[in-house]
This record gives C-alpha cells, sequence and structure tokens, in this order.
C-alpha cells in the first residue's frame, strides 16, 4: 500500500549530503562563472533590497507591519538566488560542511569566499547605479531616497559588537533558509522553505553584509549627486566600518552555527556510531 501522508522532502541526514555534495562543486567550479554567478546574486540581493525599501517608505505603517511586510518582500532576494541560481556569500558559508569533512581544501573554501564576496560587492554596485540612475529613489515625493538614506546612516553608526551578532543572527536564518531549500523537491516547496527565516531576519532588524552593500552604496551614490539633500553624513569608512563586522558575523553565524553543527550532528557523529551488532542464534 503506498504512503498516503508521507512528506516527499529531503530527510535533515540527506540534505547534510547535498550541502557537501553541491559544496563541492561550488568549490572546483571555474573563476568565470564564478564571478558572472556572484554579481548575479548581489544584484539579485539589491532587488530584494529595493522592495523593501518601498515598503519602509511607507510613514502610514505601523513598526510591526512595516517590518513583517517589508522582510516578506525582500525574501525576492534570497529566491531569485535559489531558484534563478546564483552565487551569494552569505550561503556559500555552508562550504564549511564539505571542508571540515575534509572534501575541499581551506584554499579552495577561502578562494570561493572571497571571489563570490567581490562579485556580489560588485553586484550591488551595478544595481546601485542602475536604481539611482532609473529615478526610482525619487518616488513617493522622494521618500525612497530619504529611507534608504536613513537606512545606511543606521548601518554605518552601529557599534562593532552589535553589528557583529547581528550578522551572526542574520546568517543562522539565511543558511537555514538555504538548508531547508535544499529539502524541497518543486520551487513552490524551495519558496515556502525561504519565506519564514528571511522574513524573520529582516524584521528582527539583523545585518546581512550583501544587502548592506547595496543599500550603503545607493545611499553614498545619492549624497554624492545630491549633496544639497543628502548631506555629507555617509562615507566610505562607515561602509567598510559596517561590512567588516557585519562579513565576520556572517561567516561565524553559517560555517559554525549551522555548517559545522550540522557537521557534527550528521557526518561525525554519524561516522562514530558503532554499527549494530548482528544477533547470533542459539543452538
Amino acid at each position: 500500500m503506498p504512503e498516503l501522508f508521507g512528506s516527499d522532502a529531503y530527510a535533515p541526514k540527506e540534505i547534510a549530503t547535498k550541502v557537501e555534495t553541491v559544496g563541492v562543486a561550488k568549490a572546483h567550479m571555474t573563476t568565470l562563472p564564478l564571478v558572472m554567478l556572484g554579481l548575479l546574486a548581489g544584484a539579485f540581493i539589491g532587488l530584494g533590497g529595493m522592495f523593501f525599501v518601498i515598503v519602509k517608505s511607507d510613514a502610514s505603517l505601523s513598526f510591526a507591519a512595516s517590518q513583517l511586510l517589508g522582510g516578506f518582500v525582500f525574501c525576492l532576494g534570497l529566491i531569485l538566488v535559489i531558484i534563478a541560481g546564483a552565487e551569494l556569500f552569505t550561503g556559500n558559508n555552508l562550504l564549511a560542511m564539505a571542508w571540515a569533512d575534509r572534501q575541499i581544501t581551506t584554499h579552495e573554501v577561502l578562494r570561493n569566499w572571497l571571489w563570490v564576496c567581490a562579485a556580489n560587492f560588485l553586484g550591488t554596485t551595478g544595481l546601485a547605479l542602475l536604481v539611482y540612475l532609473s529615478g526610482h529613489t525619487h518616488l513617493n515625493g522622494g521618500a525612497i531616497g530619504a529611507t534608504v538614506l536613513k537606512i545606511a546612516l543606521a548601518k554605518q553608526n552601529l557599534v562593532w559588537h552589535e553589528a557583529f551578532f547581528r550578522g551572526v543572527l542574520c546568517n543562522v536564518l539565511v543558511c537555514m533558509a538555504v538548508w531547508m531549500a535544499m529539502a524541497g523537491r518543486s520551487v513552490m516547496d524551495k519558496v515556502i522553505a525561504i519565506i519564514f527565516p528571511i522574513t524573520a531576519f529582516v524584521a528582527a532588524g539583523f545585518e546581512h553584509s550583501i544587502a548592506n552593500m547595496y543599500f550603503m552604496q545607493l545611499a553614498l551614490i545619492i549624497q554624492y549627486f545630491e549633496p544639497a539633500t543628502a548631506g555629507s553624513a555617509l562615507s566610505i569608512g562607515g561602509l567598510f566600518g559596517n561590512l567588516v563586522p557585519v562579513t565576520l558575523g556572517n561567516l561565524v553565524g553559517g560555517s559554525v552555527f549551522v555548517g559545522l553543527v550540522y557537521h557534527l550532528i550528521y557526518r561525525v557523529a554519524a561516522t562514530a556510531s558503532p554499527s549494530p551488532t548482528p544477533l547470533i542464534e542459539k543452538r
């Protein structure tokens, strides 16, 4: 009799194997497609950020409604990354699983992270420039641009330890979204798996390094071209002053609290467990 109430999703142990297999493939990818996919991921996350700002620029919404709805629409970014296919630095922190299992080397992990992070940065830069040139920041009576500047300034003013720990918490949720999306066998499975963790991290005000690249670079572009209305509070130093602790926090959250924890559960523990002793029939 067929199973009527079971799930067609991959089990957590199967996801662990998939994450490692995918991690090996990502680590061995040649540079050109790696960079091109990294550019796309930066732009995709930026599109999620653009969508988020539209919600946040509406002053009629309450704080909770604004945060929740903003987080919901921001999911567009990771949905595009997972479904359309792209290389995102924060999601690629899960390469730590394949590294811990000695399937890839430290050099291969760092190569992937550095190329992808740099490409994500360039992707967010290009999208921020296109968004500004499109006149998008002038919508809602200029409230879109004002909201971008407000978001960027708040990020620049974060103290180091807060930026770091918000980065940790953010990438725990991002990597859990990636992990659960790998359990799905259809597009809708993956979309639904992404929505709740990503909505939660955005609503909670946690820090995502690639999203911050978009917000802060768009704010710097607005400030450069419209100094009379933007003021001069933002700086390149402020941009990297935020990105350094947030990126380190993202690394810890994704690599340690998700990747290495699941490695211990499903790879190390499974290897260490003794195989069952066969029963010997007494005669």
